[in-house]
C-alpha cells in the first residue's frame, strides 16, 4: 500500500553546535520502525495502483501544477509516477528566486562567513542519515525503480555519495575557500587571492546517476556561496526530490536552493530570462553545445563519453582483466557516461581466452537482478539498426549478444538489448570518417566495439584516439611504464585508469572526475573540482602605506 509520510523541517539553531550525536539518536528512536520522517514516499509501494507524486520547490515552498507528466514503469510500463511539472506560464517564480542572489553569493569570505560552518554541519548531519541502513536502503530502492540497475550498483551511488558528505563535514567546507597572500613592492602592500561564488547559478543533470551526480554538485555550489536552481531529468527526480527533503531535515535553509521539475524547452525559457552566471550541464553533447551558444559561454559541461580502454603488449590475470571489462562496458546496462565503449586488444591477448571469458560473463548478466535492464534513451530498434550498419563494414562481425532481451514486460519506448560486442578491424575504423564517425557513435546502452592491433599498430591506436571528440574516462591496462607512458602522453581523457587494474567506470569521491581537453570541461567531487566549477578567482590588493617620507608630486606620465 502506497503511503504518504509526514515532511518535517529541522532547522538548524546554530552553525556549529555539536548536536549531531543527538540528531542521530533522535532519528534512530523507536519510530525508525515505522517510518523515514523526511520521505513522502516507499520505494517498495510505488506502482500502477499507487502511483507517486513528485513536486517542484521554490522560494522556500513545494508547489504542484496542473500539469503533469506521467512516467511509465521502465520494468512494466505501468504509469507509476506522476511529476508536476513547470510548464512556461509558470517559470516567474523561479527566475524572481534566482534575482535575490546578489553576485557576491549567498557568502564569500568576506560575507557570513558563518555559512561555511553551518554547510559542514549539514554535510555531518547528512552524511550520518545515508549511514543509517534504512535510509541507505530507501535512496537505493528508490533509484532502482526509476533507473534499473542492480542492488549493488545502486547502492554503491548511495555510498559514494555518502563519503563525499563525510569529506566535507566539519572545517572542510571552509577549507575550500581558503585564500593566499603575496608580499607587495612596498611597506603596506599585500595582493590575496581569494575564491568567490558567482551567486545565482543553474544544475542540470541526467538520469544515469539520479543521486550521486545532482547532490554532489548541488552542494559543491552550496559549499562556495552560490544559489542554484536544480533541474534533474524527469524520469528519476523523485531521488533528488526526497534527497531534498532529507537535506531540509539537516538543516539547509529552505531558502537557500530551488528544484524545478520541466521539459527541457522550458528549462531553456528560465536560463534565457533568469541569465544565471554559471550553469552546470551534464547530459548530451548536442544539448551541451546548444546551451553553450546560448548562455554565451557561461557553462560548465561534462557531456558525452566515448571512453576506450587499451590492452597492452603484457598479458597476465586474464580472468580478472576479462571481469573488470565486462564491469566496464556493461553494469548499469552500459548507461554511464564513463562506460568502455571501445575496447583495443593487443594481439597478445588475442591469443587468451579473453574475449570467450568476456562473452561468457556478458552471458551471466539477466533481468531478474538488473545486472541488465531497460535502456532508458535508445529503444531496441535504434540499438539494433545500429548493430547492422556496423556489420556493413568489411571485416566486422558480432562476438556476442546483439539480440532483444526475451520474457519481459519493457515498455518499447524503452530499449531492451542483451549485451552486444561488435568487432570492427581498426584498418577499416581509420579507413574515412563516415566509417569513424559510425564507429565512434555513443551508444548509451549494453554496446562496445572491440578492436585489435598488432605490435607495430600502436600508431593507429593512438590515431583512433587522437580524433575522438568525447575525452572523459580511458584505461590503460598494462604494468609496462614505457607502454603506458606512450599512451598516456599522446591522449587527452580528464580520467584515465593507469596499470594492470585499469578500468573506466566507478569512480569514487576521492578523486577528480571530469573530462579534460576542452576548457568548458566539468569536475565532480574533489575540492579542486568544486572550486574550479563553482567558484571564480578574485584578487583583493591592500595598499595602506604609510606614504614615502617626503613625498612629492610628480611629474605627469
Amino acid at each position: 500500500m502506497y503511503r504518504v509520510l509526514a515532511s518535517r523541517g529541522l532547522r538548524a539553531k546554530s552553525l556549529c553546535d555539536n548536536k549531531a550525536s543527538s540528531f542521530l539518536a533522535s532519528f534512530t528512536s523507536s519510530r525508525l520502525n515505522h517510518s523515514i520522517p523526511f520521505a513522502t514516499v516507499d520505494a517498495e509501494e510505488i506502482s500502477g495502483a499507487h502511483p507517486a507524486e513528485v513536486q517542484s520547490f521554490v522560494q522556500g515552498k513545494w508547489i504542484g501544477s496542473s500539469n503533469y507528466n506521467t512516467l511509465l514503469d521502465p520494468l512494466n510500463g505501468e504509469p507509476f509516477i506522476k511529476v508536476s511539472e513547470v510548464d512556461e506560464s509558470g517559470v516567474q517564480p523561479f527566475i524572481e528566486s534566482l534575482a535575490q542572489c546578489p553576485k557576491h553569493g549567498l557568502h564569500n569570505p568576506f560575507k557570513s562567513p558563518e555559512r561555511y560552518l553551518l554547510y559542514g554541519d549539514i554535510s555531518t548531519k547528512a552524511a550520518h542519515m545515508l549511514a543509517l541502513p534504512k535510509v541507505s536502503d530507501f535512496f537505493t530502492r528508490l533509484i532502482q525503480r526509476v533507473a534499473p540497475k542492480s542492488y549493488q550498483q545502486a547502492a554503491g551511488e548511495v555510498f559514494v555519495t555518502r563519503k563525499f558528505l563525510e569529506n566535507f563535514c566539519g572545517d572542510q567546507v571552509r577549507f575550500l575557500a581558503r585564500s593566499f597572500a603575496v608580499p607587495g613592492n612596498h611597506l603596506g602592500q599585500q595582493s590575496h587571492g581569494y575564491r568567490w561564488p558567482y551567486g545565482p547559478v543553474t544544475i542540470v543533470t541526467p538520469f544515469n546517476f539520479p543521486l550521486e551526480i545532482p547532490l554532489l554538485q548541488l552542494m559543491g555550489a552550496l559549499y562556495m556561496g552560490n544559489k542554484p536552481l536544480l533541474k534533474v531529468d524527469s524520469k528519476v527526480s523523485i531521488v533528488m526530490e526526497q534527497m531534498m527533503r532529507l537535506l531540509h531535515y539537516c538543516g539547509l535553509p529552505v531558502e537557500d536552493v530551488d528544484f524545478i521539475n520541466s521539459d527541457g524547452k522550458t528549462m531553456n525559457k528560465i536560463l534565457l530570462e533568469a541569465n544565471p552566471r554559471m550553469t552546470l550541464f551534464t547530459g548530451s553533447s548536442r544539448v551541451a553545445e546548444k546551451l553553450a551558444l546560448d548562455l554565451k559561454g557561461r557553462i560548465r559541461l561534462e557531456d558525452a563519453g566515448f571512453d576506450w580502454k587499451v590492452l597492452g603488449p603484457d598479458v597476465q590475470e586474464v580472468d580478472y582483466v576479462a571481469w573488470v571489462c565486462d564491469q566496464d562496458a556493461y553494469a548499469c546496462s552500459g548507461q554511464k557516461c564513463s562506460a568502455q565503449s571501445m575496447l583495443f586488444v593487443h594481439e597478445n591477448w588475442s591469443k587468451t581466452p579473453l574475449l570467450s571469458k568476456l562473452k561468457d560473463l556478458a552471458g551471466r548478466r539477466k533481468l531478474e537482478d538488473l545486472t541488465i535492464g531497460p535502456v532508458l534513451t535508445f529503444t531496441t530498434e535504434a540499438m539494433l539498426e545500429h548493430m547492422e550498419n556496423l556489420l556493413k563494414i568489411p571485416g566486422s562481425k558480432l562476438l556476442f549478444g546483439g539480440k532483444p532481451l526475451k520474457n519481459h514486460s519493457i515498455p518499447s519506448i524503452y530499449g531492451a538489448l542483451e549485451p552486444t560486442a561488435v568487432y570492427v578491424p581498426i584498418e577499416e575504423i581509420l579507413k574515412d570518417s563516415k566509417t569513424y564517425e559510425l564507429v565512434t557513435k555513443e551508444i548509451f546502452g549494453p554496446f562496445q566495439i572491440v578492436t585489435e592491433y598488432k605490435k607495430d599498430q600502436l600508431p593507429l591506436v593512438l590515431d583512433a584516439l587522437e580524433r575522438m571528440h568525447a575525452h572523459l574516462t580511458a584505461a590503460v591496462v598494462s604494468n609496462d611504464p614505457i607502454f603506458i607512458q606512450e599512451v598516456i602522453g599522446n591522449s587527452v581523457n580528464g580520467t584515465t585508469y593507469a596499470g594492470l587494474r585499469g578500468r573506466t567506470t566507478g569512480a569514487p569521491q576521492n578523486h577528480w572526475f571530469g573530462p579534460a581537453g576542452d576548457p568548458r570541461g566539468a569536475g565532480i567531487g574533489t575540492p579542486e573540482a568544486i572550486k574550479l566549477v563553482w567558484s571564480c578567482h578574485r584578487e583583493v590588493i591592500y595598499d595602506y602605506g604609510p606614504i614615502p617620507q617626503g613625498w612629492e608630486l610628480p611629474p605627469s606620465t
